[in-house]
């Protein structure tokens, strides 16, 4: 199946990304990487940090030493503030063009494979796919609950 956005003739790469090969990296449609991570098993030692990241947690995450922001959102649930989850993820697309941008919740898969699913419905991804989009090409449990899966079915609807 293919997906094509207005994005995907624009020049992908324009500054350091990720590795397609790296752990967690999803290539979106368009060609955007975004790497999705479990925050409970640190960064390898050498690895690339990103330059902004997204957390999605019940609390405050620890200090790290790239832009991020929190959203604050319980695990197995959705986020507390829809509108701010919007905001939040619309801008980790746009920024997916020129930066290393990652969303990351505590294990990586429920909360992490919910917004990796909404980011892949901003990338032109139909909203009824972007769970098996995700599953498919960035972790098989991705999108854990089913008001996670209708929180992405619904995603494109709330603009």
């Amino acid at each position: 199946m293919s997906y094509e956005t207005a994005e995907a003739e624009e020049e992908i790469r324009v500054g350091e990304l990720w590795d397609e090969g790296d752990t967690g990296v999803l290539r979106l449609p368009s060609g955007r990487l975004v790497r999705g991570r479990g925050l409970r098993r640190p960064l390898t030692p050498g690895a690339p940090e990103p330059s902004y990241g997204l957390y999605l947690l019940g609390k405050q995450p620890p200090a790290v030493p790239w832009e991020s922001h929190w959203l604050r959102w319980r695990d197995f649930w959705l986020p507390a503030d829809r509108a701010a989850a919007r905001a939040e993820l619309t801008e980790v697309w746009e920024r997916a063009v020129r930066e290393r941008t990652e969303v990351a919740c505590r294990g990586g898969k429920g909360r992490t494979g919910t917004a990796l699913a909404c980011l892949a419905v901003l990338d032109g991804v139909p909203a009824a796919e972007a769970v098996a989009y995700v599953r498919a090409h960035y972790d098989r449990r991705a999108v854990e609950t089913p008001w996670q899966r209708g929180y992405v079915a619904r995603f494109a609807q709330r603009q």
